[in-house]
């Protein structure tokens, strides 16, 4: 996985350049409750975190030595809100 990361990362810095604003939810406590999930799923679960907490990382210092930047913002009602406006509806998740 740990390869992976480093792929994608250097393929999105590549990609878009210098002076990039790279824009990430941030999935701290986003996911399933760990009581409700089962063994199984929770080292599962651990390893996805991991993943995704790692490619922020790579992500991070590639675009910092290619002068661009990650942000990261809330994840919560994402799906809902419009990019434009900003308005958040749950009819704007059908589009």
């Amino acid at each position: 996985m740990s390869d992976v990361n480093h792929q994608i990362s250097k393929t999105l810095v590549q990609k878009y350049g210098k002076d990039t604003l790279f824009v990430l939810g941030d999935l701290a406590g986003v996911s399933f409750e760990e009581s409700n999930l089962s063994r199984t799923a929770k080292q599962n679960y651990d390893l996805r975190s991991w993943s995704f907490y790692q490619l922020e990382q790579f992500l991070t210092y590639k675009a910092h030595e290619n002068r661009s930047e990650v942000l990261k913002v809330s994840a919560k009602y994402t799906s809902q809100r419009c990019p434009k406006c900003g308005i958040i509806r749950k009819a704007n998740r059908d589009q």
